[in-house]
């Protein structure tokens, strides 16, 4: 028995040594950071000085961040640009991925294969390519393509700087916009490969029982479809919401947060207050309480499932 307790310790010891590089790896890379980051969002440092030097302010920062904007563009006004952006990719860059996959599993059966490439290329391009060549589609005057496109259909009247004209009110008429309809564009690609994925695993004997019940076309949508997909939308409602709110590299590649910091989102508003205004702890806190914002949407999601599955 002694012989056999010490073959099966020697067994899991080497199943463990197996997860061990995983399990150092997510220390080093995340754990590690994570309290750190918690432990300076109480501190005021510059980033520069000896982290000896630095001060402790206890919650101000989290007081500050929430009840008391500082800079001209305040850390709710990022929020709300991340939310226009979510709300975008919600609705059009899902519903065309939606439709693309439909058309793939039920109308297009010539060249499937050939669609589905094509629909994922934008996903796997460099966001930062992305970002410059549509800068240079956007771009204001006469050198932007889709301003000598409009040239070219005499449609002056509507030439402008896509990226960068303010309103009479300071605020950005179109740059905003542009971003999400960009953001919507590169990222319908993974929706349109999970949806598909989910609506090729539901039966086809569900499809036929409810034709042979006299369903039409939109019942079997409504009916059939729809609630068998619900986990899988909210798998992708989650990820879509998730990959929007933390938008970063297009961003920066197309306006850096601007014109005037109006299109400036989380992210790049934690970058801006590390470099520019040296508040390291103050970033540190706008990183924990925008983590706190995307887990709470993420259960809230989860918990409506639930609850839709029930139901």
């Amino acid at each position: 028995m002694q012989l056999i307790s010490k073959d099966i310790f020697r067994g899991r010891l080497s199943n463990y040594f197996f997860v061990l590089p995983a399990i150092a790896i997510f220390t080093v890379f995340y754990i590690i950071p994570f309290f750190r980051v918690f432990q300076l969002s109480f501190l005021e440092w510059d980033g520069i000085s000896p982290s000896n030097q630095a001060h402790f302010v206890g919650l101000s920062h989290f007081k500050d961040l929430l009840f008391n904007q500082e800079s001209p563009v305040g850390w709710w006004k990022s929020m709300g640009n991340a939310g226009y952006i979510t709300v975008w990719a919600l609705t059009f860059q899902n519903c065309l991925a939606l439709l693309l996959a439909l058309a793939c599993d039920m109308g297009i059966r010539r060249g499937n294969n050939l669609y589905r490439v094509i629909f994922f290329l934008p996903p796997i391009l460099s966001e930062v390519v992305i970002g410059f060549v549509w800068k240079l589609i956007l771009y204001g005057g006469s050198v932007g393509l889709f301003n000598q496109f409009l040239h070219f259909l005499h449609m002056d009247a509507v030439v402008q700087n896509w990226l960068g004209n303010l309103d009479w009110l300071g605020n950005p008429k179109t740059a905003l916009t542009a971003i999400a309809l960009v953001h919507s564009w590169k990222g319908f690609g993974w929706g349109f490969i999970i949806l598909l994925a989910g609506l090729q695993t539901i039966p086809k004997e569900m499809y036929e029982a409810a034709k042979i019940d006299g369903a039409n076309s939109w019942q079997l949508f409504t009916k059939v479809t729809i609630p068998m997909m619900i986990p899988v939308f909210v798998l992708v409602v989650i990820l879509t919401i998730l990959g929007s709110m933390q938008g970063f590299v297009l961003i920066m590649a197309m306006t850096r947060g601007g014109p005037a910091g109006h299109t400036e989102v989380p992210v790049i508003k934690i970058l801006h207050m590390m470099q520019e205004g040296h508040r390291f702890g103050y970033a540190c806190a706008e990183a924990i309480i925008f983590g706190i914002i995307l887990l709470l949407f993420s259960l809230l999601q989860m918990k409506i499932s639930k609850h839709m599955k029930q139901a």
